[in-house]
């Protein structure tokens, strides 16, 4: 594989540290199967490694730098915001601002607690589902992530799910009904038969983390449907779609309103910020009886780079501009596929997309994605990367209000070249 000349000398003395003093290396067993790239700082939609490489960045810290990284106004809320202290015990007085703002953001829910991580976010939207209706299963979908506990981990090897992990405990997955996405009949199948026992069914509405697959015309509709008239609560997690599709995230992109919502990444500008949002009946039973806790949550910088990435994304709504580069990038990344004879595909939505190899028929689940050839497309990352490309090896690209003009010819120039590169086998 022809590589590009770029230098790693500063990175691998990082990286041969690092391995000294943590597992693998990393701090996120995620970063495990990406290249390893020590960053010294970003701005906007670029990065710069410790070797003063620079890169265009499609995978934006996993999605958080909706605005762009390090952006102004969000940073120097915060930096205002710690001077008045960070932590106090209590509340604060830019909690209510940041929910009153958050809440008029995406329009359908009454209340809203403030977290840190999406996954023990869902963990409370799962809790408050079966305290509100006193039973313990929950539907889930294949190839949808809610956080890395043993109770919503899984994978799926031949039609079979079970733990994802080494030292998960699989008893932990009983209350788990794992169905294919996009399957109405399914779902509805599973009402029958596991009606009575069912307290949520929670699924990313745009299956993101994996595929980039958007949900079916009318599917949403009818899980909605079928939520309602089996008293099941309906669970977004929307800690990748929210305030990235739009400022309403999916509910508002797809038309229809959950009874609860999980949010995260592009809300607070890059600040480790999660939130749970929903009907007051449901939410307010964290003050009758339903615990929730945690010393982070709601913290001062926390709501203020909620604030200030809110009221960026109010003021200055970049959707437009985001819908534009993204469908510029799919076309231009489909063209490179022909230029240079490969299956190269892409699926999902401008904001957010798949890149891969294999058939270019619609995928529609996770079942279908696993058909196409991931492993050709991981072992192109490497390439990608080394020609200033930053994306991850799973496939998703993510769009920013920070690209432009300049990071699409720069992107697509690159991808030219890497293709030429190592695109072949």
């Amino acid at each position: 594989m022809i590589m590009n000349s770029r230098s790693e000398t500063r990175s691998r003395e990082l990286r041969a540290r690092a391995v000294e003093l943590t597992p693998g290396g990393v701090h996120s067993n995620v970063r495990l199967t990406s290249p390893s790239v020590f960053f010294d700082r970003g701005k906007g939609a670029w990065l710069w490694d410790a070797d003063g490489n620079d890169y265009v960045d499609y995978l934006l810290g996993q999605g958080p730098n909706f605005l762009g990284h390090a952006h102004d106004e969000v940073i120097t809320a915060v930096e205002s915001a710690m001077r008045r202290g960070g932590v106090f015990g209590s509340q604060h007085v830019l909690e209510n601002e940041a929910g009153e703002l958050f809440l008029d953001s995406i329009g359908w829910a009454e209340r809203v607690r403030f977290g840190v991580s999406g996954t023990e976010a869902d963990q409370a939207a799962l809790r408050l589902a079966r305290a509100a209706t006193g039973r313990t299963r929950f539907v889930r979908f294949e190839g949808h992530y809610h956080g890395w506990l043993d109770n919503v981990l899984i994978k799926t090897v031949d039609g079979v799910t079970g733990p994802a992990s080494e030292g998960q405990l699989a008893h932990h997955l009983d209350d788990s009904i794992v169905l294919g996405f996009n399957d109405p009949v399914a779902l509805a199948r599973a009402f029958d038969e596991h009606g009575g026992e069912i307290a949520a069914v929670i699924l990313e509405p745009m299956m993101c983390n994996s595929g980039a697959i958007p949900p079916e015309n009318g599917y949403l509709q009818r899980v909605r449907e079928l939520c309602t008239e089996h008293g099941a609560v309906l669970i977004f997690d929307e800690v990748i779609t929210g305030f990235r599709l739009t400022l309403g995230g999916a509910a508002e992109r797809f038309g229809v309103t959950p009874d609860l919502a999980v949010y995260g990444k592009a809300m607070a500008g890059g600040w480790p910020v999660s939130a749970l949002a929903g009907r007051a009946d449901v939410m307010d039973r964290f003050a009758a009886g339903v615990n929730h806790s945690g010393t982070f949550n709601s913290s001062v910088p926390a709501c203020a780079a909620v604030t200030a990435a809110l009221t960026v994304l109010r003021r200055d709504a970049p959707y437009q501009r985001v819908e534009e580069h993204g469908a510029r990038l799919i076309d231009g990344i489909r063209k490179l596929g022909v230029d240079h004879d490969l299956p190269l595909r892409v699926q999902g939505l401008p904001m957010a997309f798949h890149v891969g190899f294999g058939d270019p028929a619609p995928v529609i689940d996770a079942a279908g994605l696993g058909r196409l050839d991931l492993k050709r497309y991981a072992d192109l990352v490497p390439v990608l990367v080394d020609h200033g490309i930053w994306v991850a090896p799973r496939g998703i690209w993510y769009v920013s209000a920070a690209h432009g003009d300049s990071e699409l010819a720069a992107v697509l120039e690159r991808l030219d070249a890497a293709l030429s590169a190592g695109g072949r086998r």
